[in-house]
């Protein structure tokens, strides 16, 4: 096992740049953080490239694959090399997913989601609620630590899509397309009982007038007239524990 103790080390520099977009695109990988997310990458077959452990934490060194470069770090350096203001003692790097093949089923669209914790959480609601599809159709990076915080290590029970619009449309094929939108939208209850995903829009703008006009339907969840909508998280992961429900 190789010890790091100072910030200046060229793997812990390069692990840093993993908080970056940019960061992952060069190195094509991604950092995940606490026992219970790395363990779930670990139990879906992902394979640390490297296991970053302080050594009260090193017994988690025995649940990697032997192929995994194992570094125990001090707390300085763990605290340099991770996102959360108080670290978790245990960071794994893995390589960033190869795209899965196309077979789309009912779950998720998110179109131009750009805050990490509510792209983590709907992540995290379609694979709470059994649903394999997760379509991302540009905002913010599905990789990025807040993102994969938020999702509490679910992201390797989804298949994902990262896609453009067009994309979505050249490969949706027989798949419902159901736009959230505020007002005028039919229920939940008039959606087909399979291959249905709910398509949520920005957070502030909402859906493009064209990606809407796309989708099959519009869905608006009833809610009190005092309220005039809902987080896009919150929507995202009602409408598909509606759906659940109907099923």
């Amino acid at each position: 096992m190789k010890i790091i103790e100072s910030v200046a080390n060229e793997i812990v520099k390069q692990t840093v740049k993993l908080h970056t977009s940019q960061g992952r695109k060069e190195q094509n990988a991604f950092i995940a953080e606490g026992k219970r997310t790395c363990q779930t990458f670990i139990e879906h077959e992902y394979i640390p490239l490297e296991l970053f452990i302080t050594k009260d934490h090193t017994s988690f060194a025995k649940l990697v694959p032997s192929e995994t470069i194992v570094t125990m770090v001090s707390e300085i350096v763990m605290k340099k090399m991770s996102t959360a203001s108080t670290p978790s003692g245990i960071l794994c790097v893995f390589e960033i997913p190869k795209k899965p093949e196309v077979a789309l089923s009912s779950g998720i669209v998110l179109a131009n989601i750009t805050d990490p914790g509510n792209m983590g959480t709907l992540i995290r609601s379609a694979a709470a609620f059994g649903f394999k599809t997760v379509v991302i159709v540009e905002g913010c990076d599905p990789f990025s630590p807040k993102s994969l915080q938020a999702s509490a290590g679910s992201l390797p029970l989804i298949n994902l899509y990262q896609w453009s619009w067009k994309e979505l449309m050249n490969h949706k094929n027989k798949v419902h397309l159901a736009a959230l939108v505020v007002e005028n939208g039919t229920t939940i209850e008039t959606l087909p009982s399979s291959n249905v995903l709910f398509v949520v829009g920005n957070e502030a703008h909402g859906l493009p007038q064209e990606w809407a006009n796309s989708c099959h339907s519009h869905i608006t969840i009833p809610m009190s007239l005092e309220v005039d909508s809902l987080n896009a998280a919150i929507a995202g992961t009602v409408a598909l524990a509606l759906y659940r429900n109907k099923l």
